[in-house]
């Protein structure tokens, strides 16, 4: 099945803490289905200290993005901002992604 959410698209989370949200894809783990969005689902890691080649790396509590499944983000349609489901059209040959919801496309 083609990949319906890419790295870099604008989507929205449509369940969950930060229902309503919108943000970019940092990056998607396929195996696990989980999407990683700007900004968005923070989490606290506890990290040491790291010796690197140019000296100490400074340790402590850093946030940074969680996973969310994919099926709990949707993509934002790109003429009116809500949430859209993704449809394939083929023009010219070439698949293109569009927004169901205006038939604008997406790529």
């Amino acid at each position: 099945m083609p990949a319906r959410i890419r790295t870099g698209d604008q989507v929205i989370v449509i369940s969950g803490k930060d229902k309503g949200k919108q943000g970019e894809v940092l990056r998607i783990d396929p195996a696990k289905a989980k999407v990683y969005v700007q900004g968005l689902n923070m989490v606290k890691r506890h990290q040491k200290p790291q010796q690197t080649m140019q000296g100490m790396q400074g340790g402590g509590v850093i946030e940074k993005e969680g996973p969310i499944h994919i099926s709990n983000v949707a993509h934002v349609d790109p003429k009116d901002g809500k949430p859209t489901r993704v449809g394939i059209e083929f023009i010219d040959g070439k698949r293109h992604r569009i927004a169901r919801r205006s038939g604008a496309r997406i790529d």
